[in-house]
């Protein structure tokens, strides 16, 4: 398993785990992204999909996305990262999806992130992810500002493939 290792900060630990996290979902990984699970790690999906019972399930799970569904690829921004003791950390970011093809965000399906990671035997590992919809109901002005946010973050086409 490819988990961050002890030469840098705590805190750093977590954020190239969950950096981990989403290039593994953007390359439509499922056994990648499922290997950065504890043993009995679960996650929560945006439409409220429950996997419990560690990588084996979350793998397959999200074989079947990918299997089935051309998925967007994920920009995000890291809010915080709380330390909740020396060998567990949460982190809380916020997240959008790029369309196969696009290179605008869908703002239907902006999220709240928030992962739990866990250290195991020196590795820190994801305990739990959670993926909820970032819908901000009544705050249209909330909903643009993400949008305007996490665009920042869009990888664009070259500047000579703008311009042709």
């Amino acid at each position: 398993m490819a988990h961050p290792k002890s030469n840098t900060s705590t805190e750093g630990q977590i954020r190239a785990l969950y950096e981990q996290l989403l290039a593994a979902w953007n390359r439509r990984d499922a056994q990648a992204m499922a290997d950065l699970f504890a043993a009995h790690g679960s996650m929560v999906g945006f439409d409220g999909t429950t996997i419990d019972g560690g990588p084996l399930q979350i793998e397959a799970h999200l074989a079947q996305i990918f299997r089935d569904h051309p998925t967007a690829n994920y920009v995000s921004k890291v809010s915080w990262i709380r330390l909740l003791g020396d060998d567990v950390g949460l982190l809380q970011a916020f997240a959008g999806m790029v369309p196969p093809g696009k290179t605008e965000i869908n703002p239907a399906v902006n999220a709240v992130q928030t992962m739990v990671a866990v250290q195991r035997n020196a590795n820190w590992c994801v305990g739990h992810f959670q993926n909820t919809p970032a819908a901000f109901h009544g705050r249209p002005e909330a909903v643009a500002d993400l949008i305007r946010e996490l665009q920042q973050l869009v990888p664009h086409a070259r500047s000579d493939e703008q311009s042709a």
